[in-house]
């Protein structure tokens, strides 16, 4: 071990958290059960948007700024949330903001009004936001070394396990209870999390105040204002035909605005609270691509697989199936993978495997085609439950490795400027790599239907295909005009089918190539220290099995 290493991993001891029977076990399940309630919110916010338009009798314009609202205020909330733990430390925060999404999200259903449902989305992403940058950094400081892997895998599969549970749950809302449980759901789970937060997570102790620039609200809301305005510009640039559109071009340009005054605030009046020096580290910097490109492999269940089902006037309970098999063994697959990691597996080989699994089932799923059903999915989606169970637990186990030996333990406010970054790419990226991928496959779209069109000629197969299909639905038209406008309309839509199902083959295709990419990016991870088994000893106080070098 190279001196730099040691002092490393002595300092590393000196922090360590205290055993298991004296650590707030409660508060771990609280924050880990938070970030899996949130994630779970947004999504079925999305998938029950129809119904929620339905019931306000408002159209898809109004309606695509509901998720918006609820997601922007989440994205809001990111940068602040440092500030707000710090001052007045994990506990109060999640307590204030547990309680207020509990309620707003037991309000939600009986509002009948628009501007109101819009106001009470957004204070709902606002308080469920910063259940996600405090998760790192409470696990950070306050689980024991020896079960940080299973910890970690768990918290993996709450946020991984949601995105994909929630389709078949929202499905059977939708057909046996209510539209309104998706509102309803989170207000149950956010009680159970408040409970586990006052009982388990101690109150934070009071901090000797010390010399030096005093922290400043002002660049937090600088950020946090400027990430949440054009987080709203890429959510709405596909819908308002981007730069044509006035709204779009508003959005962009404050947002760009505020994050200028936000950086001309940090060099005049660094914030204390905030340590980006400590960010510029190849391996932080290098993460963070990785977490961006695992939030657009995720696309593949998330949105591409319901989508191949869903352009055919499939529901979520009929959709959901195809990815329920993905969510259903992630747990033992998350806890399998931190098994692994305690055994001493590297965590970037973890994660190369998962990625490398994931873009191999994303190529076997690209044979789609326009007859495929949810059942023709299940041979893939084990598959896929593997990758991402082992991409997701190996990218967060490699963070957190990160963290510790880069000297994230040195400083409380590194842990949570560390938490608020990873926290930042998570929201925003996500939503840059939906944008890029809603684009590719409209764009695909067009071009597969312009060429699937051109072979598309009156006197051909589609001609005969018309004049039959205008003779059988002569009986149930008006005249034959109209039958055979019915029929033209039949093959029109047959058309545009084929033509989605082929941007879908280009969507799994491009997700196989984002995979290739995040291989070779991994391979650039400079290796650490300890791994997971050394931290383990480490923690029992015993020595290392062994080491190697940092650079």
């Amino acid at each position: 071990m190279s001196n730099a290493a040691a002092d490393r991993v002595a300092r590393l001891r000196s922090v360590l958290p205290a055993d298991l029977s004296h650590s707030p076990l409660l508060g771990v399940f609280a924050v880990v059960m938070g970030a899996g309630t949130a994630s779970l919110a947004a999504r079925l916010l999305s998938l029950g948007l129809a119904d929620l338009r339905g019931h306000l009798d408002i159209g898809v314009d109004e309606g695509a700024w509901i998720s918006t609202a609820f997601n922007a205020s989440t994205m809001f909330i990111g940068p602040l949330t440092v500030y707000l733990g710090a001052l007045l430390g994990a506990r109060r925060v999640l307590l204030v903001c547990g309680v207020v999404f509990a309620a707003v999200s037991a309000c939600l259903p009986f509002v009948h009004g628009y501007g109101v449902l819009i106001v009470l989305l957004a204070i709902a992403g606002l308080s469920s936001g910063t259940f996600y940058p405090l998760t790192i950094s409470f696990a950070l400081l306050n689980v024991p070394l020896r079960f940080l892997a299973l910890t970690l895998g768990v918290y993996a599969t709450s946020i991984e396990g949601a995105l994909n549970f929630a389709p078949s749950l929202y499905g059977f809302y939708v057909n046996h209870l209510s539209w309104t449980w998706m509102f309803w759901t989170s207000a149950i789970l956010t009680s159970v999390v408040i409970l586990c937060v006052y009982f388990g997570i101690p109150a934070p102790r009071p901090r000797p105040q010390t010399a030096g620039p005093k922290p400043s609200f002002t660049g937090f809301l600088y950020a946090s204002a400027g990430l949440a305005l054009l987080f709203a510009a890429l959510d709405q640039g596909q819908r308002l035909d981007w730069w044509r559109s006035g709204v779009f071009t508003a959005l962009v340009a404050s947002g760009t605005f505020f994050l200028s005054c936000a950086i001309v605030r940090r060099m005049r009046a660094p914030n204390p609270l905030v340590d980006l020096p400590y960010l510029r580290k190849w391996n932080t910097i290098a993460l963070a691509v990785a977490l961006f490109a695992f939030r657009f492999v995720l696309l593949a269940t998330a949105f591409v697989i319901p989508q191949t089902l869903s352009v055919r006037g499939l529901d979520a309970s009929q959709f959901g199936p195809a990815v329920l098999l993905t969510a259903a063994p992630e747990m033992v697959l998350a806890l399998f993978a931190a098994h692994l990691l305690n055994k001493g597996l590297d965590s970037r080989l973890l994660m190369a495997v998962g990625f490398a699994i994931i873009g191999a089932t994303c190529l076997v799923n690209a044979h789609v085609t326009s007859a495929w059903a949810a059942e023709n999915y299940f041979r893939t989606e084990l598959l896929m439950a593997v990758g991402q169970s082992f991409a997701f637990v190996g990218l967060v186990s490699t963070l957190i490795l990160q963290s510790f030996f880069s000297g994230g333990l040195d400083s409380p406010y590194r842990v949570l400027t560390f938490s608020a970054f990873l926290h930042g790419v998570r929201i925003f990226g996500g939503q840059l790599g939906t944008t890029l991928m809603v684009r590719f496959i409209a764009e695909q779209e067009k071009m597969h239907s312009y060429l699937v069109g051109l072979h598309v000629q009156p006197g051909g197969i589609a001609g005969h295909t018309v004049t039959f299909l205008s003779a059988g639905l002569a009986d149930r038209s008006s005249g034959a005009a109209a039958a055979a406008g019915r029929a033209v309309g039949l093959v029109a839509g047959s058309v545009r089918l084929q033509a989605y199902t082929l941007s879908f083959i280009d969507a799994f295709h491009l997700i196989v190539w984002a995979s290739v990419a995040t291989l070779l990016l991994i391979a650039t991870v400079r290796r650490f220290p300890l791994n997971y088994r050394d931290l383990a000893a480490l923690d029992a106080g015993a020595r290392p099995a062994g080491t190697s070098h940092q650079s």
